[in-house]
């Protein structure tokens, strides 16, 4: 009966209280996550500082270009965050968690890693923006605390310091930080906008701004490259950090209540109105400045002689002589601050560069912790746990606060933003890919548990945004794409082996797993279409092991030749009798053959396990034999351990025994026995200290002996070099060439590879020359490498009447004339009449293991073609005593062997 709960499971505690979550038009717009947070943070330096000087340099047209293509691609990579989104429950870590989860911890962590690095970057790259604006107004009234560069760094630590004490305050502070930089910037947009149509005063017209004017639009509309930056690309690896702030509230996606809700809508509807304001700016900006002017106000036609150029000259202005020296300060091209000259009220547009510049900061200091936390909380790295304690009831990542701190000051020190940005572009750029490969694998695998609620989607779509995110990397700056590549599958290997070592119970349901099912199933349906061929035999073992971790020396052989080369499957069966039905749902209901499996990968063996549920072992094997395997996936090699204890067990044990052996030969398998001195099964040991207190105890004892072997790794004799050893190869029968074919595989491995194997073959004393150069001739059309063959004489006579003598019986008893019933049915006893006519036989594996303990004493590994007895002529007794005297008394490991009679090498290639 199943245990029953305790007196505390039954009784109801308080859940934990609820951590303080934002809605969706705080959120991912303002960076709590809906329109305000996404809006902020794409709302950046670069609209205040960049985008006027990217518009004179690409002019209007190509410019509203790049915005469309940055926002295409945001826009499709919105698209399929909002359905990676939907499809689940959506927890803490942002971008990370979405690709994690979908692609799985190899991908998700490798991206997770690198999109957090940016976040802190970009922290510095907005922070030196508002640093560069702060220095200008120093600048303009003369003042400064050391020179320009410094003065930046200066200012910029100082802020990002302010910033790390909002941000560590808490997520409600940092939210209503945020509220007020989006107001401030609203009303800096509006001041902008009215000073567009206010006409220009004189002085500003000496800076190059005359209201809206047809010629300047049209002037401003083509490209005018300057400097080293002056090209389409350049410009673009510039301005795409301002779009990349579309994640700002996905990355905060464990503070929002209906993250499922929040994410799409926030997310669409912030990239929509920014691509518009971008657009808006680009063409107003451009339809009233010149690129060039000087800001003084004598520079008029009629004051100056001589050449007039540009469009300034019919408005009556000459910025001849600075066009021409290119020392003009003001215009767009060579005045960052050219919208606080446009504004009707300047000090507006220097707040809303405030508010543009710090909201954006304050979102990436607090993403990049976010996504680090979740990502050192799952341990897909190690030594980073330190970094994933949370504090407070919002679970405050303060310490991973203090190193995207660090980060950030470290990039502050550059103290140039053209410098910082295209350094940013390439791993947002990478997180952007990747997020539309997640759709799109996601989708393209089928799976069931692909159900987005966000249908506005499309698969090709989302591998369209992944292949021209890649492209543009390598457009941008190739280096630098090669670097993230290059970091990725690094990382992605990092993480894989960490996975398989420590964590292998990492399971999240990703599309990669479905995607391995969906190969795995078309590979295995394609092979039924593909006849059996000798060339392409492999030896597939079903390996009756039990729990595998009780036999390690049996799984560590056979795993030594069929590893990355053949199936392996560990089988045990369950015969207990006590209450099945629990047993079973032990098994497989509570991860019970998880524990094996991991034992397994643990040891780094490659094997599948299978459990069935039987009244005894041999029923138990015999639906193994015939149900095991999948299509041609299927085993051939039955593998067993010698049943030590035979002569103690109870006679109808070792008719199963022989019965197993049998059956196997009956539906065409081969079949394999390992015998080593020291036995097999170590869990034996155990229980010979308590033998009556482990059977009133099974089941505990059972289970607990399990969980304990599987959490310890035995060294076995076969995880050791075996170094210039024998394999002795005692080839007595053409059995299709499995005994010969085990021990070239097993020469192939580096624990084997110089390991000389050498084969014994029966033969006749007059003939021994004659018969060596058959059998070498033999052999070396197989091609197999082996050198060294012996020729034996058997025709030496021994006896094991007392091994066998406690299981004959007279022929007149076995015929049952004169038996009782009960004698009549026991076909394990040796009858006087069967052992006359196995009599030759039997001598022939005496001399055997005469033979082999003369040879192969010192060899490290024995392998004998089994003897076979067929069913109902040879009793399994005396079969048994063959198996007992062909490898008893031996050090080194014997393996029988016995082919079913199917070819398993070929003479030639046809």
């Amino acid at each position: 009966s199943v245990d029953k709960q305790s007196p505390d499971e039954d009784e109801p505690t308080e859940p934990p209280p609820e951590p303080a979550r934002f809605g969706w038009a705080q959120g991912v717009m303002v960076r709590t996550f809906k329109i305000i947070r996404c809006m902020l943070n794409i709302w950046g330096v670069i609209l205040y500082l960049r985008l006027p000087w990217i518009t004179a340099q690409a002019g209007i047209g190509l410019t509203w270009i790049i915005i469309l293509v940055s926002s295409s691609i945001t826009g499709i990579t919105g698209l399929s965050t909002s359905a990676i989104a939907t499809n689940g429950k959506v927890k803490g870590g942002g971008t990370y968690f979405l690709i994690s989860r979908s692609l799985g911890p190899e991908l998700g962590g490798s991206i997770g890693l690198i999109f957090a690095f940016a976040n802190a970057v970009a922290v510095a790259m907005h922070t030196v923006g508002f640093a560069e604006t702060v220095q200008a107004l120093m600048q303009e009234r003369d003042v400064s605390m050391v020179d320009k560069l410094n003065d930046i760094r200066i200012i910029g630590v100082i802020t990002v310091t302010c910033l790390l004490a909002i941000s560590m305050a808490g997520m409600e502070w940092e939210s209503k930080a945020q509220v007020l930089f989006f107001f401030v910037i609203m009303v800096s947009f509006a001041s902008y906008i009215v000073g567009t149509i206010i006409p220009a005063t004189p002085e500003k017209q000496a800076k190059g701004f005359f209201s809206y004017r047809a010629d300047i639009f049209a002037e401003n509309f083509v490209p005018g490259w300057r400097g080293l930056e002056g090209s389409f690309f350049g410009m673009f690896s510039i301005f795409f950090p301002s779009a990349t702030g579309i994640l700002a509230g996905a990355n905060i996606s464990g503070d929002l209540k209906d993250p499922n809700v929040a994410i799409p809508r926030g997310t669409m509807l912030a990239i929509f109105w920014t691509t518009i304001s971008y657009l808006i700016i680009s063409a107003t900006i451009g339809s009233c400045v010149l690129r060039d002017a000087s800001g003084y106000i004598n520079d008029t036609v009629s004051s100056l002689s001589g050449e007039c150029l540009g469009v300034g000259c019919n408005y009556g202005w000459n910025f001849t002589e600075c066009m021409t020296n290119k020392t003009c300060p003001f215009g767009l091209s060579n005045y960052y601050q050219s919208m606080s000259l446009v504004s009707a009220f300047a000090p507006l547009i220097s707040a809303g560069i405030f508010g543009a510049t710090l909201s954006s900061a304050l979102a990436c200091l607090v993403s990049a912790p976010k996504v680090f936390q979740c990502l050192c909380k799952d341990k897909l790295y190690p030594g980073i746990g330190f970094f994933g304690k949370g504090y407070g009831k919002n679970n405050e990542p303060l310490r991973s606060y203090l190193l995207a701190y660090i980060i950030a000051i470290c990039f502050i020190l550059i103290a140039e933003l053209n410098t910082i940005a295209p350094i940013i572009s390439n791993f947002f750029l990478c997180s952007y890919a990747l997020i539309n490969f997640s759709c799109f694998h996601a989708s393209i695998t089928n799976s069931p548990g692909w159900r987005p609620t966000f249908r506005f989607y499309s698969k090709w779509l989302s591998l369209l945004g992944a292949v021209v995110s890649v492209i543009i990397m390598f457009l941008l700056t190739w280096w630098a794409a090669l670097i993230a590549i290059g970091i990725t599958p690094t990382l992605f290997i990092c993480i894989s082996i960490v996975c398989v070592l420590y964590i292998s119970d990492v399971n999240w349901g990703s599309s990669m797993q479905a995607s391995s099912y969906n190969m795995a199933l078309s590979q295995c349906v394609g092979l039924n279409q593909v006849e059996d061929h000798i060339k392409n035999y492999r030896p597939q073992c079903l390996v009756l092991s039990g729990p595998p971790c009780m036999r390690p020396s049996l799984v560590d052989f056979i795993s030594t030749f069929t590893k990355n080369h053949s199936l392996m499957i560990c089988a045990n069966v369950i015969t207990v009798s006590l209450r099945i039905e629990t047993l079973n749902r032990k098994e497989k209901g509570s991860g019970f053959s998880h524990t094996h499996l991991k034992w397994l990968d643990k040891r780094r063996i490659k094997s599948f396990y299978h459990t069935v549920v039987a009244d005894d072992l041999h029923v138990g094997v015999q639906m193994l034999l015939q149900s095991t395997g999948l299509g041609r996936m299927k085993p051939n090699v039955l593998v067993m351990g010698f049943k030590k204890n035979w002569r103690k067990a109870q006679p109808n044990n070792i008719e199963n025994y022989i019965g197993i052996l049998h059956d196997a030969f009956d539906l065409q398998y081969g079949a394999c026995v390992l015998r080593m001195k020291e036995g097999l099964d170590i869990s034996r040991t155990m229980q010979a200290h308590g033998m009556e207190y482990f059977k009133t105890n099974f089941r505990k004892i059972f289970y607990s002996l399990c969980e304990l072997m599987a959490t310890s790794q035995p060294t076995t004799v076969f995880q050791t070099r075996q170094g210039k050893k024998t394999i002795d190869v005692y080839w007595l029968s053409d059995d299709g060439g499995l005994t010969l074919l085990l021990p070239y595989l097993l020469t192939r491995k580096k624990r084997w590879g110089r390991c000389k194997v050498r084969v014994f073959v029966g033969g006749e004393a007059q003939k021994v020359e004659d018969q060596k150069q058959e059998l070498k001739a033999l052999i070396s059309r197989f091609r197999l490498g082996f050198q060294d063959y012996i020729l034996m004489k058997t025709n030496v006579v021994f006896v094991f009447e007392d091994l066998i003598a406690p299981y004959r019986v007279s022929s007149v008893q076995k015929d049952g004339q004169e038996a009782d019933e009960t004698t009549k049915d026991f076909s394990w006893m040796v009858s006087d009449e069967e052992m006359e006519t196995f009599r030759a036989k039997s001598l022939r594996q005496i001399r055997l293991n005469e033979v082999i303990q003369d040879y192969s004493r010192d060899a490290a590994l024995i392998i004998v073609t089994m003897p076979v007895g067929r069913r109902g002529a040879c009793p399994s007794s005396l079969y048994m005593a063959w198996l007992e005297i062909v490898s008893r008394d031996l050090r080194p490991p014997v393996l029988l062997v016995r082919g079913n009679q199917e070819n398993v090498l070929t003479m030639y290639c046809q």
